[in-house]
């Protein structure tokens, strides 16, 4: 087991200080279902109250780092200390229709040593408040589940594959680019899944529960600790492209080293002319 330093400690601390209050909210949005009002302005409630939360106690711990937040947008910090980068509810539509599948996810990114830009993720953590599981991650140090340590699956034929995807929706997204993708790997792998999270899919990739995951048009907040979590436990993250950025997000394709390689060959087919 590694030690747990005392940046993942901040972090996860803050994820189930928020995670307690999305937990409680979770369950009133189930009695709202039959309200006439619906949930949904509740829902946003519970979205901004976890991300004040985890903003208020990583300030407090960390008061010189920067922000970038789902809801707040970016808030500077010295430009010589890393940033957080932070979605306080993934998997909102479940929440809203009481699926137990959502989670917290944030990420430290450090500064490029040249001053221009950011660059890796050095820490991440998902944590999941329904079943209180906490996926973290620092770099170099590995990927956990608690003190378990994770590796991407073993896999190596697409036949004998599990792969997770999002799916556009509500206009988000380009519906002809994913058609033409599953077209490709739907017929060859052993199942498709669409959960709803995508730092839980990124989570489970590195857990080995899926075997590879792909989707588009996502947000650095969506995918920035599971990345790093993916490649921590010995996978791959590229855009369509095969290019490795620090947070793959508006393209993310992720699984071990012989299934990325047959899925983006599959992505790259799927998409010539």
């Amino acid at each position: 087991m590694a030690a747990v330093s005392g940046l993942i400690r901040v972090m996860e601390r803050a994820a189930r200080k928020a995670g307690g209050r999305l937990r409680r909210d979770f369950g009133e949005v189930e009695h709202l279902q039959v309200s006439r009002k619906g949930p949904a302005d509740f829902v946003s409630k519970a979205d901004r109250a976890s991300e004040r939360t985890l903003y208020d106690e990583l300030l407090q711990a960390r008061p010189d780092w920067g922000f970038v937040l789902e809801e707040g947008g970016i808030i500077e910090g010295d430009p010589t200390k890393p940033r957080w980068v932070i979605d306080p509810l993934d998997g909102t539509s479940n929440f809203l229709h009481g699926i137990p599948h959502f989670a917290i996810s944030i990420a430290a990114q450090e500064p490029r040593l040249d001053g221009k830009g950011w660059g890796d993720v050095i820490a991440g953590v998902i944590y999941q408040p329904i079943t209180d599981e906490t996926y973290w991650a620092e770099k170099t140090r590995g990927a956990w589940l608690h003190d378990g340590r994770l590796r991407v699956s073993s896999r190596r034929h697409l036949d004998e594959a599990l792969i997770a995807t999002g799916i556009p929706f509500a206009g988000a997204g380009d519906p002809n680019e994913w058609v033409k993708i599953y077209a490709e790997i739907g017929p060859k792998v052993a199942g498709i899944r669409r959960f709803g999270s995508a730092s839980l899919d990124l989570a489970w990739v590195a857990a080995g529960r899926y075997d590879g995951f792909w989707e588009s048009n996502l947000q650095p907040w969506d995918t920035a600790a599971g990345c790093l979590l993916v490649r921590e436990a010995g996978g791959f993250v590229s855009d369509w492209r095969g290019r490795s950025d620090p947070i793959c997000d508006t393209q993310v394709l992720a699984g071990n080293d012989a299934l990325h390689s047959r899925l983006h060959k599959l992505i790259v087919g799927a998409l010539k002319g």
